[in-house]
């Protein structure tokens, strides 16, 4: 049976200009029901590992979590996805400085901006914001990063900036950290604490559709 894993390629393909019976075929095999468009799989990680904390199981309910690989790409993702193609309900997270190519693109596809929600520099900022530093330093700790934050933090270009900036920049310095800790930023976040746009868009995706 096809899984929601081949769905996503299939739709990558499509969206890179690649045939699009594939990804067709497979949206009623698979039982999608809506995709959440994401920049980065870092975003992917969070949005999931949120589901998982509440409970929730995404795949079992219809809906891709599918990174595009950068903002600029949702125009093709959205065409695809939404109303000029297979019509599903769209939801998803963007940056602030992103949101032109957001608004740009749903509206060429006659899709509505309902369900996507704004992160005011990344995701990773929000969740900082939500932990706190000192927080967020405990967990890289735990994780066994702590010395490669010293040795970061010792830098000249970090000196003088917010703990905050230099957390967040810290997370993105070497491949593959970003979604590691996508992850474990969010299983730490206190029930009250989950970032409104990350919480904002579970909530959408366990609303029932109208229309």
């Amino acid at each position: 049976m096809a899984d929601m894993g081949v769905f996503r390629e299939a739709v990558v393909a499509w969206a890179g200009g690649g045939d699009g019976g594939l990804a067709r075929e497979l949206v009623g095999r698979v039982g999608v029901r809506g995709v959440v468009l994401v920049e980065g799989p870092s975003d992917a990680a969070a949005v999931e590992a949120l589901a998982v904390s509440r409970g929730r199981d995404l795949v079992g309910e219809g809906v891709c979590v599918l990174p595009m690989g950068g903002a600029m790409s949702v125009g093709r993702f959205v065409q695809v996805l939404g109303p000029p193609g297979l019509g599903l309900r769209l939801a998803g997270l963007c940056d602030e400085a992103e949101l032109s190519f957001y608004v740009r693109g749903l509206e060429r596809a006659g899709a509505t901006r309902d369900g996507f929600f704004v992160c005011v520099a990344d995701l990773e900022d929000e969740l900082i914001r939500a932990l706190g530093t000192d927080r967020v330093a405990e967990l890289v700790e735990a994780e066994g990063d702590l010395r490669a934050l010293q040795t970061f933090l010792r830098q000249p270009a970090q000196q003088g900036r917010p703990s905050q900036q230099q957390l967040r920049r810290f997370l993105g310095t070497k491949k593959g950290r970003k979604i590691h800790y996508g992850r474990v930023l969010v299983e730490a976040l206190e029930p009250g604490r989950v970032p409104a746009p990350l919480d904002d868009l579970l909530a959408f995706l366990n609303a029932p559709r109208v229309g």
